[in-house]
C-alpha cells in the first residue's frame, strides 16, 4: 500500500508519540525524512535521529526530547504544504513561527533548511512545516 503524504506521517507520527510520552519512535525511512528530522535535531526539538539499512526501504530511529518535568520540547507540529496544495515561498515571504521561537523548514535548491538559514542564504522554496 503506497502513502499519499509520507512528510505527513512522521509529523503525526512525532506529534502522537511525544503525546504518549513514548522515547523513541521507529519509521520508514527516506531521504526527504532524514533530512527534516535532522533539521529538527539541529535546531533541539529532538535528541538523535539515527538511519538503519535494511529491507525495502530501511527504518528511521528518532529519539524524542522531553524536559525535565516530562513535557515535550515540541509544543506544536504543523504540515504546511500539502500533496493537494503545495505551498512555496520567496525568501522574503518566509513566515517567522512564533515570533522567531518556532521555526520553518523549507525544501530549496540547496536541501532541506531551517527558515533562518534559507533566509541568509536568500533561498525560497516549498513550505515543508512549521515547528514551535
Amino acid at each position: 500500500m503506497s502513502m499519499t503524504d509520507p512528510v505527513a506521517d512522521l509529523l503525526t507520527r512525532i506529534r502522537n508519540a511525544q503525546r504518549a510520552g513514548l522515547e523513541e519512535l521507529t519509521l520508514p525511512a527516506s531521504k526527504l525524512k532524514l533530512r527534516v528530522c535532522e533539521v529538527l535535531r539541529e535546531e533541539g526539538f529532538i535528541r538523535e535521529v539515527a538511519a538503519k539499512e535494511g529491507g525495502t526501504q530501511g527504518t528511521l530511529t528518532v529519539i524524542l526530547k522531553y524536559d525535565s518535568d516530562k513535557r515535550p520540547a515540541i509544543s506544536d507540529i504543523k504540515r504546511q504544504s500539502k500533496p493537494g496544495l503545495r505551498r512555496y515561498v520567496r525568501h522574503t515571504e518566509i513566515p517567522k513561527v512564533m515570533n522567531g521561537l518556532g521555526i520553518a523548514i523549507l525544501s530549496t535548491s540547496k536541501g532541506v533548511l531551517v527558515d533562518r538559514e534559507a533566509r541568509k542564504q536568500h533561498l525560497g522554496g516549498e513550505l515543508i512545516a512549521t515547528v514551535w
